[in-house]
């Protein structure tokens, strides 16, 4: 929980309680986690926890706001859910290439135990299965938050690629207008 959360449950001012946090004198485990402070009460702590990372991605610069609402929302459904997020990882870049170095370091690191993300298509497009399949013979796994979009749709996919091989192909500002009308010539 964070830190407002705990105080007024402790009936402790949250000022106070950023005091003490400040301080290093608050009578219980805390950490910051991006610009949340996150509390670990004690009775959460007789249980194990979970530890994970929180991946968060987006494809281009203007969508960087979406950024913080993607981890936002990845971290409450992860407090729910009793997970420890140990920190939190944001990259700007697409998903077709391979080139996202601050995912590839997630999965070489030995030490993260569970990625949370929100969408299936935050850290893969195609080949997700391999990437879990992969984790999982290491005793590790991902996690994705909103279970809706897990599921396999072949259209969307499809729709996907041939943009990603418009846009390399005409620009980036013609791509979707190619890509679909080629969807539109084929299921025509």
């Amino acid at each position: 929980m964070n830190l407002r959360e705990w105080a007024l449950s402790q009936g402790i001012h949250p000022q106070t309680a950023f005091k003490w946090y400040r301080a290093g004198t608050l009578p219980v485990p805390a950490r910051k986690v991006g610009q949340l402070i996150l509390v670990r009460d004690l009775e959460s702590q007789l249980s194990v926890p979970k530890s994970a990372v929180i991946y968060a991605r987006v494809s281009s610069a203007d969508q960087k706001p979406d950024l913080d609402r993607q981890v936002a929302r990845v971290l409450t459904w992860a407090t729910e859910h009793g997970y420890s997020i140990d920190r939190v990882v944001t990259e700007v870049g697409s998903a077709f290439g391979g080139h996202r170095r601050k995912f590839l370091s997630l999965l070489k690191d030995p030490k993260v135990s569970t990625i949370l993300v929100e969408h299936r298509d935050r850290f893969c497009r195609f080949g997700a299965e391999y990437i879990e399949a992969a984790l999982e013979a290491q005793s590790r796994k991902l996690v994705v938050v909103d279970p809706a979009e897990v599921d396999d749709d072949l259209v969307r996919d499809v729709t996907e690629l041939l943009t990603s091989l418009c846009a390399r192909l005409y620009g980036r500002r013609l791509a979707v207008n190619k890509a679909q009308r080629a969807i539109g010539a084929v299921c025509s």
